[in-house]
């Protein structure tokens, strides 16, 4: 593992690895065990497209590890400005340990980790979010014990979340049924490995189908970073996607409900049903930081 690109270039042991690791590290910041596996290290963390969750998590950790993280924003930077990324890429290995990047295009992770000669991680990108999907398989396991038999269910656009929900998923073993729009279902890319894992993924444009005896729900925003112009449209087309009482009659009794965060309550998931799994949502958002360590651990250490 020399890269946190997407979640389809990791192995299974891989991702049990970084989980395990990130368990680790999550008990030694609770019984106040210092951990300084990145002392004097550098991260440098480009910002394309803001977050707090993601700019605070990498922070934090790079701090709690020992290390130094250095924020760039898209003003800070030459990309996209005249600057090619390859040679960008060049000269910040020359100063730093590893990148952390959150921008749009999916390229662009790629070709910093191309040209590039130290680690990089995806923060996120159009095409997929494997740090928050590291985070939300280490919160399922923390509240159900293991992956064994479990099935997962997504609602809403087939996104980046639900690209690397569906990998990460499957590649540790559960069952995964995706539920969007027809216009919006996932690319091609993601849904031929899907299908190469057989009975246990199902695409459909049936919420309630979808929802059948799940153990754990999932959804996101209708209209994310970047759509804002499509949020009328986007509301018409996911009128239906919505995690509600109704839905959640479907799952099973003990279901789960994960959502990466910021929600939009009465959108894509109703107010009574967020509230109600509160608990396991902001633990995922937590998790954020102890499974991001983790893969910077892996990485830079």
């Amino acid at each position: 593992m020399k890269h946190l690109l997407k979640m389809l270039d990791l192995s299974t042991e891989e991702i049990i690895e970084i989980l395990n690791l990130a368990d680790q590290l999550k008990y030694e910041l609770k019984h106040g065990i210092p951990h300084p596996h990145l002392k004097g290290k550098t991260l440098g963390m480009i910002f394309q497209k803001a977050s707090t969750r993601t700019r605070v998590s990498f922070e934090t950790g790079m701090y709690q590890l020992g290390g130094y993280p250095l924020f760039l924003s898209s003003n800070d930077l030459q990309i996209g400005r005249g600057e090619p990324v390859q040679d960008t890429a060049r000269v910040l290995s020359r100063y730093l340990d590893g990148i952390m990047i959150r921008t749009f295009e999916q390229k662009e992770v790629e070709d910093l980790a191309k040209y590039g000669s130290i680690p990089i991680i995806n923060g996120l990108t159009d095409f997929c979010h494997p740090c928050q999907v590291l985070a939300d398989l280490m919160t399922i396991r923390e509240f159900k014990g293991s992956f064994d038999g479990l099935k997962m269910c997504f609602i809403g656009d087939g996104n980046n979340m639900a690209n690397s929900l569906i990998v990460g998923c499957l590649k540790v073993g559960m069952s995964v049924a995706i539920a969007c729009p027809n216009d919006y279902q996932p690319p091609k890319e993601i849904l031929d490995f899907a299908k190469g894992c057989g009975s246990k993924f199902e695409l459909t444009d049936k919420p309630m189908q979808a929802a059948k005896n799940a153990d754990v729900l999932i959804t996101d925003v209708w209209a994310s970073m970047g759509q804002e112009g499509e949020a009328e449209k986007r509301r018409k087309a996911f009128a239906g996607y919505q995690i509600n009482d109704e839905l959640m009659a479907q799952a099973k009794a003990d279901a789960m409900v994960l959502h990466c965060l910021p929600a939009h309550r009465e959108e894509e998931i109703t107010e009574k049903v967020f509230e109600a799994h509160a608990n396991e949502i902001f633990e995922e958002a937590e998790n954020r930081l102890h499974a991001q360590k983790a893969v910077m651990v892996k990485l830079m250490a």
